[in-house]
């Protein structure tokens, strides 16, 4: 039966490791979409990546059935960097299972996907997890989620992923809470596509949630946000596999070959409808994906064509990530990509690496800035997000100070649940920070100062002025882009130093002396009138040009030195540095 009464479109979101793709699987396995004896941990987790790590990074649908009941659900991303993954998710269903770990109770990641959650103004079915395990607070985090929804205890459901008890109470309150979905099936044509990917056989397939109307195989349909037209060739739902059927209808989730051989032409977010003409309103309430982290990827030792092909390929099916040519006098040819987070750089690293078996260098991740200029000055604009920590009442002083050193701005404090003998209370900490400083090591200091309890969350707001500077990297005298950074102009002075004594270290000495040089107030093409903040030298390697001298007067010894020194001061004139690679790489870790 697929009458529109009989349909529940839901996701799961949860914080990242609260057992959200465990849950997954027993669902498919009590409602015996996948028979006992295939079923492996993660069955909605399709790359080794995911497997590996225990996390999603691809939201993947599966359609289930359950009684007379069609249960069609999206699988979801946890950690924050994938959180354009989930807004693509809730944009399709009526509901939301919010997991909670029973140990680790409210995460930041939880509370921003229920933000996102009660946006779309989705059924809200609040479960705690892992009620198994020995450290299990089970009372104290039903006060949490109790406090955070305005609900009653005995609403919150309770199971163990892992055993499969209460699995099927939760399918039950999916069935009695969750609304069937609403619309005019005899209607126009009009879904949404909430993710796309590439089958080099078959052109680009859309995943789409269909609103109004029916499509049928065979059906010409018309992008909205294109005016792009194609052959909808084939079209089914999704279990695990793509299964065909004759027509996708009203309430229903499932994919439609659409034949175009550009990924492009299929927009995440866009909507289609039939060819004929309409006067149809794209359907809203959804976000493209924007990048807020880039750094550069170059092959080493490999054909710079390779990396291109392969980041291609990886495009298709990854709509978040863009990439553009550029070139260093270091590396060679190179791409600078922008990622959602670091997690995602990771992530996409990892599979270049794997999938393409390419040698990869990446330089040091890095926001982008707006440039305007003011009384003739080259000056930036930053962007800014609003930070969301939660930890427990004891960390609170620690992680307020680690804050501040970043430039944050306190807005508030709220705490979660009640604090007794066996449960402290935590709080969530509100701040508005730069993103630059939270990016590459603000969570691992966080976790330190927390003893791993804390946890964060951030969304963009909005690009601000702020007193900052370019700091560059002068090595004998020639400017070294690869170093070069935007600082704030307070730690400018701090941070030249650390950087000029870290090259000192690691540069390898040579026949002459090497200056190591941090400016600010240069052009982009040159330093100019520069201000040298910080220098280091790096001594020349010393020869004993003597040694072949046997007896004679000092004199002659005097003649050599005095050679030397000429033949060196001509060499530091002349010579270029020899940086190896592995300077740049061991600059790029720390």
């Amino acid at each position: 039966m697929n009458e529109m009464s009989h349909i529940r479109n839901f996701c799961i979101i949860a914080h990242i490791d609260h057992g959200k793709s465990t849950l997954a699987d027993r669902m498919l396995e009590i409602t015996e979409t996948v028979s006992r004896d295939k079923m492996h941990p993660q069955m909605l987790d399709t790359m080794d990546l995911e497997r590996e790590k225990g996390i999603t990074i691809k939201l993947q649908p599966v359609t289930m059935q359950y009684r007379d009941y069609i249960l069609n659900l999206i699988d979801t991303p946890g950690h924050v960097d994938f959180s354009y993954e989930v807004s693509r998710s809730l944009a399709a269903v009526e509901g939301a299972v919010l997991l909670v770990d029973a140990s680790k109770g409210i995460q930041a990641q939880t509370l921003a996907n229920l933000h996102i959650a009660q946006e779309h103004n989705l059924k809200i079915i609040p479960v705690i997890n892992k009620i198994d395990l020995p450290g299990a607070r089970i009372e104290g985090t039903r006060g949490e989620i109790a406090k955070l929804l305005n609900i009653k205890n005995e609403e919150i459901l309770l199971c163990s992923a892992k055993t499969g008890a209460g699995v099927e109470k939760i399918l039950e309150k999916i069935i009695t809470d969750i609304p069937a979905p609403k619309g005019d099936r005899a209607g126009d044509f009009k879904a949404l596509i909430f993710d796309s990917v590439y089958d080099e056989f078959r052109g680009a397939i859309a995943y789409t949630r269909v609103f109004d109307g029916t499509v049928k195989s065979g059906e010409k349909i018309k992008f909205l946000s294109t005016g792009k037209i194609e052959l909808a060739s084939e079209m089914g739902e999704f279990k695990l596999e793509y299964v065909p059927k004759e027509n996708l209808k009203a309430g229903e989730i499932g994919y439609i070959v659409t034949g175009a051989k550009d990924i492009a032409e299929i927009k995440v977010g866009d909507t289609i409808t039939h060819d004929s003409p309409t006067s149809l309103s794209p359907i809203a309430g959804f976000k493209i994906p924007r990048p807020f982290v880039y750094a550069s990827f170059y092959s080493q030792g490999d054909d710079p064509s390779l990396l291109r092909q392969s980041l291609e390929k990886l495009s298709l099916n990854d709509s978040s990530l863009n990439f553009t040519p550029e070139v260093s006098k270091s590396f060679g040819q190179g791409f600078r990509l922008g990622f959602l987070g670091l997690l995602h750089l990771e992530i996409i690293k990892e599979r270049l690496e794997r999938e393409y078996g390419l040698n990869l260098i990446v330089t040091q991740p890095q926001v982008a800035y707006k440039i305007y200029h003011e009384h003739g000055q080259e000056k930036y604009e930053e962007p800014w997000v609003r930070l969301e920590i939660i930890t427990p009442e004891e960390y609170v002083g620690g992680v307020m100070e680690l804050a501040q050193s970043r430039r944050a701005i306190y807005l508030d404090t709220k705490y979660l649940g009640e604090a007794d003998d066996s449960y402290q209370a935590r709080a969530i900490l509100e701040y508005e920070a730069p993103l630059a400083e939270i990016i590459v090591d603000f969570y691992d200091k966080l976790k330190s100062i927390s003893q791993g309890y804390a946890s964060q969350n951030y969304e963009f707001l909005e690009y601000r002025k702020s007193d900052l500077v370019k700091m560059d990297v002068l090595i004998a005298g020639e400017k070294v882009e690869e170093f070069s950074r935007i600082v704030p102009r307070a730690r400018v002075q701090q941070e030249g130093k650390n950087l000029v004594t870290r090259l000192k270290e690691l540069i390898p000495r040579q026949m002459f002396e090497i200056s190591l040089q941090a400016a600010v107030g240069g052009s982009s093409t040159s330093l100019g009138p520069g201000k040298i903040i910080a220098r280091e030298n790096i001594s020349a390697m010393k020869k004993d040009v003597t040694a072949k001298l046997y007896g004679g007067d000092r004199t002659r010894k005097d003649k050599l030195l005095k050679k030397q020194v000429k033949g060196k001061k001509k060499m530091k004139k002349l010579g270029r540095v020899d940086i190896p690679d592995s300077v740049f790489i061991d600059m790029l870790k720390s």
